[in-house]
């Protein structure tokens, strides 16, 4: 009987000697599962590049979001493997879900062969579909020099053809053909 009072007290002082336990350490982490310092990610179609994107810092999330807290530069590559444009962005995230990638800050775009450039504070790069867009205000200075303002913009990802959906306060150069006067 002294035996099992002893073990019964053995195990009541043991069972009072716990910590106690701090909830908030039992919480979910949803912070970064990986960080990369230096990214370089290259896609490539047929043994070629296509795409390169760099950035200082990468961090991506248990969803497979991620996050470029330093900013983003991603170069297009034409078949032939010359640079055709680049999308540059202060900073940027990646919608796994929706396979979206979201520049923010002072978001550049520039058509090396054209020499048009692209100025937002924010854009929107859809992979999948090749095209990069935004509703936020936009600024397109042609080689020309002609600037043309518009809130929101539908582009390749070339940066080739663009559309705006609404131009504000620009003038619209209409280049004319060739006279067809006779004398």
């Amino acid at each position: 009987m002294k035996r099992v009072a002893f073990i019964f007290l053995v195990i009541v002082m043991a069972a009072s000697c716990r910590e106690s336990v701090d909830l908030r350490q039992l919480e979910n982490y949803d912070g970064p599962v990986r960080v990369t310092t230096a990214m370089e990610v290259f896609r490539s179609d047929s043994a070629v590049v296509r795409i390169k994107m760099t950035a200082p810092r990468q961090l991506v999330f248990s969803n497979n979001d991620m996050e470029f807290p330093e900013g983003i530069l991603i170069h297009f590559y034409e078949t032939d493997g010359v640079l055709s444009s680049t999308i540059r962005a202060d900073r940027a995230y990646f919608d796994h879900r929706e396979n979206l990638y979201r520049g923010e800050g002072d978001v550049r775009v520039h058509n090396i062969e054209k020499g048009n450039k692209l100025n937002s504070e924010e854009l929107f790069w859809d992979e999948r579909k090749g095209i990069i867009f935004t509703e936020k205000f936009v600024t397109v200075t042609k080689k020309n020099g002609t600037v043309i303002h518009g809130t929101g913009m539908e582009a390749d990802e070339s940066f080739n053809e663009y559309t705006f959906y609404k131009i504000v306060d620009s003038p619209i150069v209409i280049e004319e053909g060739p006279s067809n006067t006779e004398n």
